[in-house]
């Protein structure tokens, strides 16, 4: 594994402050970008993984980690933050890699500024939802944004304290808050709703369809389509769940380096 060295940096836009990640060295860059729940620095082992040839830049996508709260949530504001940064950065074009709705920002990134997206990886982000049901992440309504300590927060989000115990963020008061808002995190997940088939077929840039067999979001008949509709694209299969790039890191991280190395 290579070493990276990671360094967080702060975009302040006109109304708050977007926190990311530049894991650095001299490679092309890629603009990873995490789903709901998730934050930068669940792309560290890719990051080590692909260096040095590829330098991974990852922001705490509003609303998330250590990036201040939105008063909105939509696609454009997605993907408009994503242009910031790379303006930020001083970066014309990159790779652009998504997980979930995070896989979404990546693909409508190339729909709307071609020119800035060498290539696209889209992990687990759908194209089509239609879905107009309560939100499959309510669950995050009976869970507390803040807590007096970290222990009580950790009790309070029971059995997905695994999953986001080394997530959790200090309060200036000496509390402890979740790394996303409950309310917000519904209102971004229902954002992701829509045919999106127009942006994802837009572009012809090389991309790579990451599908989870086990996936509880798309079939494996939806994932076909996904790469049999949209011209220049490959399809990866992996073992795991929706979130695969944490349950198989290693198949992941070869899946995604296979790839680049054709670009």
């Amino acid at each position: 594994m290579n070493s990276t060295t990671e360094i967080r940096g702060e975009l302040h836009l006109a109304d708050r402050r977007l926190s990311y990640l530049d894991f650095g060295g001299p490679g092309r860059p890629l603009l990873a970008l995490h789903g709901h729940l998730y934050e930068a620095q669940t792309w560290a082992r890719l990051a080590e993984a692909l260096a040095p040839q590829w330098r991974i830049i990852a922001p705490d996508q509003r609303g998330h980690g250590d990036s201040d709260r939105a008063a909105t949530y939509t696609r454009d504001d997605y993907v408009s933050d994503a242009i910031a940064l790379l303006d930020h950065l001083g970066i014309e074009q990159a790779v652009t890699l998504g997980h979930s709705g995070g896989g979404i920002t990546a693909y409508q990134i190339a729909a709307r500024h071609p020119d800035r997206v060498s290539a696209i990886v889209n992990v687990e982000g759908p194209v089509c939802d239609l879905d107009d049901g309560p939100s499959a992440l309510s669950f995050v309504l009976s869970m507390p944004y803040t807590a007096p300590d970290r222990q009580a927060l950790l009790d309070a989000i029971g059995p997905l304290a695994p999953m986001l115990g080394d997530k959790l963020r200090p309060t200036p008061d000496g509390g402890w808050r979740l790394p996303f808002h409950p309310q917000d995190t519904i209102t971004s997940e229902q954002e992701t709703h829509g045919d999106h088939w127009a942006d994802w077929t837009s572009t012809t840039c090389p991309a790579l369809f990451v599908l989870a067999r086990d996936s509880q979001v798309i079939t494996p008949e939806e994932g076909k389509e996904i790469v049999t509709r949209r011209a220049n694209t490959r399809l990866a299969e992996l073992d795991g769940d929706h979130f695969v790039h944490t349950t198989d890191p290693e198949g992941f991280a070869t899946a995604v380096k296979t790839f680049l190395a054709t670009l």
